[in-house]
């Protein structure tokens, strides 16, 4: 059986300054119980508001993830709760009294797709450093060559020699 779920974007525990999710969550996969044990296929569909990290400016990503999840009982966590991970280690979670966390499953696929450095477009030229302009959409009459202010003395008595 494929289950269905629309999850609001207001009902995630968003961390602001890493990205927003704009609209709806859309989640389908199928469940598979092995006694405690249940795996959970599917895909997860949102998209991601972003802000591009040279120009700053906001734009939206789309995501349309597959995940392939195994849940194990929260007693098979060692003690301490530090659980060392191996070999397909991010693909497993575990669950308390039979219970999965639907939101932290959408916002661990979210993080592990959302870009380090998100970027608006590969071309983006970013802010000017002088002024602050976009580059993007229009040229500044800032000069590209930055001069050392502690230096100013030895220009002038340069140029009285």
């Amino acid at each position: 059986d494929c289950v269905e779920r629309t999850v609001s974007a207001d009902a995630l525990a968003i961390d602001a300054g890493v990205f927003g999710v704009g609209g709806p969550v859309r989640l389908a996969f199928t469940i598979q119980k092995d006694g405690q044990r249940f795996r959970l296929a599917g895909k997860v569909q949102a998209t991601l508001d972003l802000e591009c990290s040279r120009c700053l400016i906001g734009f939206e990503m789309p995501v349309d993830e597959a995940f392939d999840l195994l849940y194990l009982p929260q007693s098979e966590a060692k003690a301490g709760g530090e659980v060392e991970i191996e070999g397909d280690g991010l693909s497993t979670a575990y669950h308390l009294d039979q219970v999965i966390d639907l939101g932290q499953l959408v916002m661990e696929q979210f993080f592990m797709v959302a870009p380090m450095k998100p970027l608006c477009s590969e071309a983006c030229r970013g802010l000017c450093s002088m002024c602050g302009s976009n580059l993007n959409t229009g040229s500044c009459s800032c000069t590209a060559r930055w001069e050392d202010p502690r230096l100013a003395v030895l220009r002038e008595i340069k140029k009285d020699t």
